[in-house]
């Protein structure tokens, strides 16, 4: 695979997102992600999956360099696919934590809302989702995720403020469940899948399947209308020209770095 690594360590899956420096989420990514996780949960020796990145970036978000230049088929499969993804995430039974090793914005917020448990690197990093004032409009599924875990009263104002957390303020909202140190980041989450598999496994995937029932029903439901309006916005100038702007300061710092 080109954009993840998958080792397992006693009975744990640990999945890192090994795409460039930032992790950005594109077409390749998302196939390899979602075929990694179907064979994950098929597979009756893993017993739980850590979802990391590497140092500084857990991810970015979705590649905007390269989506800026999908044709309209191309974007719309590229959208099913991520929200299909979604879906296959937040769905999954086995317990499933996130190791946010560095900045954490927009896509890789969303990865990172579909686990159970979120543990997260100290340091000067950001998470949340900012996509509103980039022009892009965030499915219902994905904000209905959003406030699963921030309330719905918080979620609201952050998302349409595209309010970016500091891993300070992740924790104080309840975004992310600890803060930890950067060397010792697996090792906790490690820890906290312990403390979860060692428990009745029927009992404990049963237990967070009822949760996460009316959940899950938003999550999964018919993407099509929301996500014509979303394509219809992702086409017109006012975010086009956004978008236009972040790919240049992009491409200026990659030049720079």
């Amino acid at each position: 695979m080109n954009t993840i690594k998958v080792r397992i360590k006693d009975k744990i899956a640990v999945l890192s997102l090994d795409r460039g420096r930032s992790n950005a989420i594109n077409s390749e990514m998302i196939s390899e992600l979602s075929r990694t996780i179907r064979n994950v949960e098929n597979d009756d020796s893993i017993a739980g999956l850590i979802l990391t990145g590497k140092d500084g970036f857990f991810s970015a978000g979705l590649d905007l360099i390269e989506l800026y230049d999908y044709d309209e088929d191309q974007i719309r499969t590229f959208w099913l696919d991520f929200l299909t993804l979604v879906t296959e995430l937040a769905s999954f039974k086995k317990p499933l934590i996130a190791a946010i090793s560095g900045h954490s914005p927009a896509g890789g917020c969303v990865l990172a809302i579909c686990c159970d448990y979120r543990i997260m690197t100290e340091g000067k990093f950001i998470i949340g989702l900012n996509e509103v004032p980039v022009g892009i409009i965030v499915p219902a599924n994905i904000f209905h995720l959003y406030a699963f875990w921030l309330g719905t009263a918080n979620a609201s104002r952050f998302l349409l403020e595209g309010k970016l957390m500091s891993t300070t303020e992740a924790l104080q909202f309840g975004l992310v469940d600890e803060v930890v140190n950067p060397e010792s980041i697996l090792h906790a989450a490690e820890r906290k899948m312990l403390t979860y598999i060692q428990l009745e496994k029927n009992t404990w995937q049963q237990s967070k399947m009822n949760i996460r029932h009316e959940l899950l029903k938003k999550v999964s439901a018919d993407p099509t209308e929301m996500l014509n309006h979303m394509l219809e916005q992702w086409w017109s100038p006012s975010t086009r020209s956004i978008l236009k702007t972040i790919i240049q300061n992009l491409q200026q710092k990659s030049k720079s770095a």
